[in-house]
């Protein structure tokens, strides 16, 4: 089966809703891409779903490289898109350059992801040229959670919509291959979508993008810490494990685990010639 490559994803606009799913190891890229979805990204997010932190600002390059690698090597059809973390690009267009390149390098993904617009157009025309494919991110982006204020919609006012709107198409202009709009309202994310000819891809953007992404753990219901309005969770996972898990604690208190088909034991002649032999030796 051939990989989804950044291209082939461009292409879908219009032909089919473009599915996205947010991993963070091997087992759940695994899952994600035998389920049929079109990308995986490798998200920043990983810093509150699966480190503990309080948001996505304390996520390294050395845990996103880490991450992706894993997920990675579960995927055999999904395009791997990395998130490129907290100041491993604002700095510097050569160090945006050098990091973008590390996560097909030394990764595994096929393409990166970055927050922002205006300000980073540099950074991405570079990070094309340089031969790595770039999704763009606009909308509430977490990476800037400081100077918004908390994480709050984005372009509800005719004026910050519309400068939304030139933010999308200044990304396509750079170069972008699709671009993630995070929680804006619906009749935004429909203009933007309309008025470029890169997929959109939305996360609390209404249902008029051109595709959608959900965090893995928030489809299957494993985590419950918080749970923004725009997720929908398709199972309720977290629940079932925990009593599975009291079960095992159970099982072991009591003695009922493990069981004789949980363990080997040895051959009647060999364990009588073990003993021997112990007691030879002693």
């Amino acid at each position: 089966m051939n990989k989804i490559t950044a291209p082939d994803i461009s292409g879908l606009k219009g032909i089919k809703k473009i599915s996205m799913v947010t991993a963070y190891d091997y087992p759940s890229g695994q899952i994600a891409d035998a389920a049929g979805a079109d990308m995986i990204l490798v998200g920043d997010s990983l810093g509150m779903v699966v480190l503990g932190y309080e948001d996505t600002l304390s996520v390294t390059m050395a845990d996103m490289l880490h991450h992706t690698a894993a997920v990675s090597r579960g995927v055999s059809r999904a395009l791997i898109v990395g998130d490129m973390p907290f100041m491993s690009y604002q700095p510097s267009v050569s160090m945006a350059v050098e990091n973008a390149g590390k996560f097909l390098s030394k990764s595994g993904a096929r393409a990166v992801k970055l927050e922002g617009g205006f300000p980073f157009l540099a950074q991405i025309r570079a990070i094309v040229d340089s031969g790595v494919p770039v999704q763009g991110h606009i909308g509430l982006t977490p990476q800037h959670v400081a100077r918004f204020g908390g994480f709050k919609a984005q372009g509800k006012n005719a004026r910050s919509a519309a400068a939304l709107v030139d933010e999308a198409k200044a990304l396509e202009e750079a170069g972008c291959f699709s671009i993630v709009l995070e929680a804006v309202p619906d009749e935004v994310a429909a203009e933007i979508t309309a008025e470029i000819s890169i997929p959109t891809i939305g996360i609390g953007a209404g249902p008029n993008t051109d595709g959608q992404v959900l965090v893995y753990h928030d489809i299957l219901g494993l985590f419950d810490r918080f749970v923004p309005k725009f997720v929908k969770k398709y199972a309720q996972l977290r629940g079932p494990s925990i009593e599975a898990i009291k079960q095992y604690v159970t099982e072991v208190e009591t003695g009922a685990f493990p069981s004789a088909e949980n363990f080997t034991s040895m051959d009647p002649e060999e364990l009588e010639l073990f003993k021997t032999l112990l007691h030879k030796q002693g």
